[in-house]
Parts: structure tokens; C-alpha cells; sequence
């Protein structure tokens, strides 16, 4: 005799042939469904449209009355009598394989260049598979972004969450472009990889992308999921689960190290509160569902190392404050979860300073275990935390010039604003397509802490002062 798993897995297979005619509701990308078999969270939806045009969706909510699915290509031209139900008794599911580096999909991973699908190698799970904790490796390894400010102060690790805080109207779409242009593994290059998902993007920011990546000759190594602005928001929901699922497959099944660049995840979290809203949901801070940490997390937290696998997981989320305001439930959330955060400042970007990466709220948690001797350089960390400690007095005396005039500042207040102005132009600036190594980074910081009094630098070594400040560095 069968036993009772067995028969009802069996029962289930037979009852996702049943097709259902009509729906009780439809109420935006969703429709309600009554009287149907038991069906399981995120189970695979069919939708027939009277023409018989199938759509596909996920079951988001189900109970012994009433089941509630997610239309993927919306709801437009559903009736309620003549629209058509299948549960296919599965999850969705992504056909992952190594051919999709180098193509471009939309945000449910189907192929949009022109070109025919990838054969796949698997068929897996967009929700991913829980990781246990105890076999995770701690990260450890520097990748270089060539950006300066990212590489000397807040340096990324590779298996690290570090997301970006920008705002609306600020470069962060040509970070995110240069980033995944520029990434690389120091002697590791030839197994690194870029995943790149754009959820709610205009036309032209998704071509801008496809022609960075072609242009540099780094598209081979790129798989793009873009989800467009005039794409159903549901489909937001999906794109970064679809992309973190080819990722996983790429390191933990092909031994690459993968970066996940996640834009606009303001964009994702606003098509969660749509959905939250037209279900009824009881809004928690600013209308966003209770659940917003919890949903974010199961993002954030596919990344990373395993024991036993050679590959890697980096992301990297970018996300745009409403109002800049880095209190919004957004990126409070976000960074409880992620290790760090870069920010960016909006009068840094007037004054024409890109990145515009402010350098006192942004920090990255892993950095210390991923610099120094054998890593970067060894002058690495005591110079990182010589230059936020000039920075931060360069925005006191800022501060106290605007009250009482720079006439009145002493001359080590005059110096620290050369320093200050020197760090912001020649160290934190750079060009869009300026790929800096690590050592011109650092060397570049030492210039600048040469603008300053060698007594005024206590956080750095005799040894390294006597190296890179008094010596020819």
C-alpha cells in the first residue's frame, strides 16, 4: 500500500489537469477563484482568455473558499464566465543554463533579443531553496568595482550584500552599468559573472544598459532580466526571484562567482503594496504590507557562500529613497538586512562629483576581513580610517565656516578644506569608464592625505607614513 505522501502527491497530479470555468473576481493582476481542489502557495496558475491566449500566473493566497492568483501579462480582457483556470500542481519555474550569459530576457526570463530560448540544463524553483546557515562560508574576498570610492572606503566582499541608496535623478544607473562593466575577482577573472535585473525601467535606461554591455564586450559574460516600465508591475514580483535563480544555478552548480546587480527595488517593493492593497491587506508604515522585511529578506538573503561549492553569490540592490529620505521603510528595511550600505548625496551630483557617494553615512560591514596584507595592500585599513576621520572634521569646519565665514577658520581649518576639496575631485570623482586598480586607489587617498600636517594623521603607522607620505609611495 501506498503511504499517505504517496497517494496524495498522486491526487494532486490528477487534479492539476482540472480546468475551471469562470472566475468569482477580478480586481486588477488579480483573480479570485471559489470552489476549486486544495492548491498550494505559489502554485503555477494557467489563464485562458476567451480567445484562448494563455497567461501565467501564481497562486498568492488559498483557503477551503477562495483562491487568489497573480496574472503575470494582467487581467486585461478576462471575463468572468468565459475565463479558463488550470493549477499545474507545481511552482513556476525558471529553465536555467550557462548559454543564458551573454542574453537578454524579460522579467520572467523569457529570451528578447531576437534569439531562440536557451536549451535548458535544469528546471528550477524562482523561489530557490532555503540554505542552512551552518554551511555557509564567511565572506572574505575583495572584488574590485575599479570605483574608488567603493574599493578604498567601502570596500565589496565577495559573497556580501551591499546595497546602494540613491535617489530619483542621481547617476545610479551608470554606477550600476560601470560596476557590472568593471567587476572582477584579482586572479579570478575568468570565472566571474554579472546577473543584472532591472525591474519598472524606461526604454531607454534598458537600451542604455544592453549598449553598455555590448560596446564594452562584457555582454558575453551578462545575463540581463528587464522588466519595463510599461510591463505589467506584477511581472516585478518575479524578475529578481528569476535572476537569483539563474545566479544560484551559475555558482553553486557551475562554480562561478556571480555579482547580482538588483535595480530599482523601490520599484519592486511599490508592486508589493499594489497587490497588498487591492487584497485588502491591513497597511503597516507608509502602506507597505507587514511583510515587506520578511519578503525583502528571502531576496537578500540568496546570496552568499556554501561550503563545498566553489561559486559565489554577491549582491548588489540598488534602490531610490522616496524624498531621500533614508528613513523610508525601504531602505530601513533593507539595511537591517544586508551588511553595509552606499549612499548617495544629492549636492555631491550637483557640484558635478560622480560618483556622488557620500562618505559618512555609507559603510561596508565586511570590509575589515577583506583588506590589508595579501588582500589589498597593507596600508589598506589604517588609510581608509585616516580618510573618514579627515573627511568628517572637513564637514565640521564645513559647518562652522557657514556660521562664521572662512575668513575667521585657522589655517589647519584652511588645509582640511583643501584636503576636503581635493579628496571630493580627485579621489571620490572619477570618470564613467575609469577603471582604477586598487593600488591607484590607495595612492590616489595618500595624495590627499598629503595636503594635511603628518602630525595630524593618527590613525596611520610611522611605518606608512614614513612609505607613503614622506617617501615616493
Amino acid at each position: 500500500m501506498p503511504d499517505a505522501e504517496t497517494r496524495n502527491e498522486t491526487r494532486r497530479r490528477l487534479m492539476s489537469g482540472r480546468e475551471y470555468i469562470g472566475v468569482d473576481r477580478i480586481d486588477g493582476p488579480l483573480v479570485f477563484i471559489r470552489k476549486t481542489h486544495p492548491v498550494g502557495y505559489r502554485e503555477l496558475v494557467e489563464c485562458v482568455d476567451p480567445e484562448g491566449n494563455p497567461r501565467l500566473g501564481m497562486v498568492l493566497d488559498t483557503s477551503d473558499d477562495v483562491v487568489v492568483a497573480q496574472v503575470f501579462e494582467g487581467t486585461q480582457g478576462l471575463t468572468l464566465p468565459g475565463t479558463k483556470i488550470r493549477f499545474r500542481g507545481r511552482p513556476l519555474t525558471l529553465g536555467v543554463s550557462e548559454k543564458m550569459l551573454g542574453r537578454v530576457f524579460d522579467g520572467l526570463g523569457r529570451p528578447i533579443d531576437g534569439g531562440p530560448a536557451p536549451l535548458p540544463e535544469a528546471e528550477v524553483n524562482v523561489n530557490g531553496r532555503p540554505i542552512n546557515p551552518t554551511s555557509r562560508e564567511y565572506p572574505r574576498d575583495f572584488i574590485q568595482t575599479g570605483i574608488s570610492a567603493i574599493d578604498g572606503m567601502n570596500t565589496l566582499i565577495r559573497g556580501q550584500k551591499l546595497p546602494i541608496f540613491s535617489g530619483n535623478g542621481l547617476p545610479h544607473n551608470e554606477l550600476a552599468a560601470q560596476i557590472a562593466r568593471q567587476a572582477k575577482i584579482r586572479g579570478g577573472a575568468n570565472d566571474f559573472a554579472v546577473v543584472f535585473a532591472a525591474m519598472g525601467v524606461k526604454h531607454d535606461v534598458a537600451r542604455y544598459f544592453t549598449r553598455s554591455f555590448e560596446e564594452t564586450g562584457v555582454l558575453e559574460n551578462v545575463a540581463l532580466f528587464l522588466s519595463l516600465a510599461d510591463d505589467p508591475s506584477i511581472e516585478r514580483i518575479i524578475t529578481p526571484r528569476t535572476a537569483l535563480t539563474l545566479a544560484e544555478h551559475l555558482a553553486y552548480e557551475k562554480g562561478l562567482h556571480v555579482l547580482v546587480i538588483l535595480t530599482d527595488m523601490s520599484n519592486y517593493c511599490e508592486s508589493l503594496r499594489e497587490i497588498s492593497t487591492i487584497r485588502g491587506e491591513i497597511p503597516s508604515r507608509k502602506g507597505y504590507p507587514g511583510y515587506l522585511y520578511s519578503d525583502l529578506a528571502e531576496i537578500y538573503e540568496r546570496s552568499g557562500m556554501i561550503k563545498g561549492s566553489a561559486g559565489s553569490i554577491t549582491q548588489l540592490p540598488i534602490l531610490t529613497m522616496p524624498s531621500d529620505d533614508i528613513s523610508h521603510p525601504i531602505p530601513d528595511l533593507t539595511g537591517y538586512i544586508t551588511e553595509g550600505q552606499i549612499v548617495f548625496e544629492r549636492e555631491m551630483s550637483g557640484r558635478g562629483i560622480y560618483p556622488p557617494v557620500a562618505g559618512l553615512p555609507s559603510l561596508s560591514r565586511l570590509m575589515k576581513d577583506g583588506i590589508g596584507e595579501g588582500m589589498t595592500r597593507e596600508d589598506h585599513p589604517h588609510l581608509a580610517s585616516q580618510l573618514f576621520a579627515a573627511y568628517s572634521y572637513v564637514k565640521d569646519v564645513r559647518n562652522l565656516a557657514s556660521v562664521i565665514g572662512e575668513e575667521e577658520l585657522t589655517p589647519l581649518d584652511h588645509q582640511y578644506l583643501e584636503f576636503g576639496e581635493f579628496f571630493e575631485r580627485k579621489f571620490v570623482s572619477q570618470g564613467k569608464d575609469e577603471d582604477r586598480s586598487i593600488e591607484q586607489t590607495l595612492d590616489a587617498g595618500w595624495e590627499a592625505l598629503k595636503l594635511l600636517p603628518a602630525e595630524e594623521l593618527h590613525r596611520v603607522t610611522d611605518e606608512e607614513i614614513e612609505k607613503y607620505y614622506t617617501g615616493a609611495g
